[in-house]
């Protein structure tokens, strides 16, 4: 739940791979991120409205928490010594800080990531579909 826009986002449903956002505390369905090809198993978002969503296949998608742009992708790597298939993520949060992300992975590891601090901001000339399909 974003506590500045009293928004929530739910990705565990019935609908695969799909993350809905809600505004609360009324209900009403805002918007709907696609992109994965897996169940969702976490969701977490920072101060500076970065959702990110992990799946069970190992991948990570970072969206644009206001406008649902999905501006990057990960994948996870397992462990030297495991399966491809232990390449899930379980559970995440930020730190306090917000730009590193902590993943709990099925592989038994913890893995911390953090923000590029080379990497230059650069304009996206993209646009969220006029038409939002409402479930």
């Amino acid at each position: 739940i974003s506590k500045s826009t009293r928004l929530l986002s739910s990705g565990i449903n019935a609908e695969y791979g799909n993350i809905k956002q809600w505004k609360c505390p009324g209900g009403e369905f805002i918007q709907n991120l696609s992109g994965h090809n897996a169940i969702l198993n976490a969701l977490a978002l920072n101060q500076d409205g970065v959702l990110v969503s992990g799946a069970d296949n190992g991948t990570l998608h970072f969206w644009d928490w206001k406008t649902g742009y999905n501006f990057q992708r990960l994948q996870s790597q397992v462990q030297p010594g495991s399966l491809d298939s232990e390449a899930g993520i379980f559970a995440m949060k930020f730190d306090k800080s917000g730009s590193r992300l902590i993943t709990c992975e099925t592989d038994k590891t913890i893995k911390i990531y953090r923000e590029d601090d080379t990497a230059l901001e650069e304009p996206i000339n993209w646009k969220p579909d006029l038409l939002r399909k409402r479930y």
